[in-house]
């Protein structure tokens, strides 16, 4: 019998059938092990962590082709910008799917398939011969694409020791940083020589990704207990048994829709919380992370391979946030690791926005990626762990998709607006700053800090 957590129920302790069966597995026994870090635990993160790689290289290789894109195209700017929000209003969609389809069959298979996916329709668009067709495969690479975010962040959360969750979490967020630089590579040495097209076509070999994650990554010990959880409920009212009244409340709870669940009483804080960190993650990176490769280009009249180069670094140095933000989360606690990164994000930021001299744009660049790629961390634990297991995926799926609509469908217009107002990016950069300050008030204000604890203590 696995060996019973602090604050965890008893009836998460009880071995149903579908545990049972998955124990056989040594890989599974491992994973259910809080007490230490197996090879099982590592074999979860480097999963994750490739998955969250590939991600960054997939989604900055279309941003590090957009100025390509728009001129081979011949297309306008609000013109491009309305055919991309029309591929994320497609995105959102598989961002609520596939946390929500976990949450039913499982992370790990799910995961597997999702990666394999996107990776394996990036050539898609890479042959597509007009706007409207590069459009319409952008929308189906990213219903695949975004799911990701979700479900490996999930799997690492329920499987990793709660002292090493925000850790782990921050650095697999962070091999993010490693795909951009890889991007940028491809930038570099590709697509200046090649073109964007031939870019675009070489992530599908990350689909391999997916063999490895079947192969060595087991499924979530919480889903398992999850369901058959559910199962020996129904058992026993089938029976005409009476339920315990910690059975009864889980019951009341788990048999409502995923989406009225996140509104029950009990929930709606943490529904909120999730949210408003979600959304004000995806404005701050939206406004920026998107249009910085148009802005280098047009503005500042640097070159692809320069901004190409530029971007390996910026990569590079921006792990460095996302690694030091996921040690400061489990140490000092989630709140210190946000105000830490955003209070340096913002500094360096608005000095990169009036820096003269490409040596300025290059130091100041290559600091302000360090907070602003760094809140990333603590962000994705946040809304990893404020969900119970019965309703994570549904939870994840809808905070995240939130966000998505808000920060890179919505948003979108404020920033081209304020760009074709002022005929800059400058003042539209310039709302990162602010953004961060309200973030770091909002989380002082009303985010709680769950480091080192269990989730079936945080909520059940």
């Amino acid at each position: 019998m696995p060996k019973r957590q602090k604050g965890e129920s008893v009836s998460a302790t009880i071995i149903g059938p579908l545990e049972a069966k998955h124990r056989e597995s040594a890989a599974f026994r491992a994973a259910s092990d809080q007490t230490r870090v197996t090879s099982t635990h590592w074999h979860i993160a480097v999963s994750n962590g490739l998955g969250w790689m590939f991600d960054g290289m997939d989604g900055v290789i279309f941003a590090l082709a957009t100025p390509l894109v728009i001129k081979e195209y011949a297309v306008t700017l609000p013109e491009f910008r309305s055919g991309m929000q029309i591929a994320l209003l497609v995105g959102i969609l598989g961002m609520y799917v596939w946390p929500w389809l976990a949450d039913r069959y499982g992370r790990r298979n799910l995961l597997a398939l999702n990666i394999a996916l996107f990776s394996l329709l990036m050539p898609i668009a890479a042959i597509a011969p007009t706007f409207a067709t590069f459009v319409a495969a952008r929308c189906v690479i990213n219903f695949a694409l975004n799911g990701e975010w979700a479900l490996g962040s999930m799997l690492v959360a329920e499987t990793w020791p709660a002292r090493l969750r925000g850790r782990v979490i921050g650095i697999n967020r962070g091999t993010w940083c490693f795909g951009a630089a890889m991007a940028g590579a491809i930038a570099t040495w590709i697509i200046a020589v090649y073109g964007w097209r031939v870019a675009v076509a070489v992530p599908a070999v990350v689909a391999l990704i997916a063999v490895y994650v079947r192969a060595k990554c087991p499924e979530s010990p919480y889903w398992v207990r999850t369901q058959d959880r559910k199962q020996r409920i129904a058992t026993a009212q089938a029976n005409g048994e009476a339920l315990s009244l910690e059975d009864s409340g889980w019951l009341e709870k788990a048999r409502r829709m995923p989406l009225r669940q996140l509104f029950l009483p009990d929930m709606r804080r943490s529904t909120a919380v999730a949210t408003f960190v979600a959304c004000c993650s995806t404005i701050i990176y939206g406004t920026v992370g998107g249009w910085m490769p148009l802005y280098l280009a047009t503005e500042r009249h640097w070159t692809t391979a320069q901004y190409g180069t530029f971007y390996i670094f910026w990569g590079l140095v921006g792990f460095l946030g996302l690694l030091c933000s996921g040690w400061m989360a489990d140490r000092f606690g989630r709140r210190p690791a946000f105000y830490v990164m955003l209070a340096e994000g913002a500094v360096f930021l608005t000095l990169w926005v009036y820096a003269t001299t490409d040596t300025e744009l290059w130091i100041y660049g290559l600091l302000w990626s360090i907070g602003f790629l760094g809140f990333w961390g603590p962000s994705m634990i946040v809304t990893a762990e404020l969900y119970p297991t019965r309703i994570r995926g549904a939870g994840n799926g809808f905070t995240w998709s939130i966000a998505w609509l808000v920060g890179f469908v919505l948003w979108p217009f404020v920033t081209i607006g304020i760009k074709e107002h002022t005929g800059s990016f400058a003042l539209a950069f310039m709302v990162v700053p602010v953004a961060m300050g309200l973030m770091a008030l909002g989380i002082w204000l009303f985010t709680p800090d769950h480091a080192g604890v269990e989730l079936d203590e945080i909520a059940i």
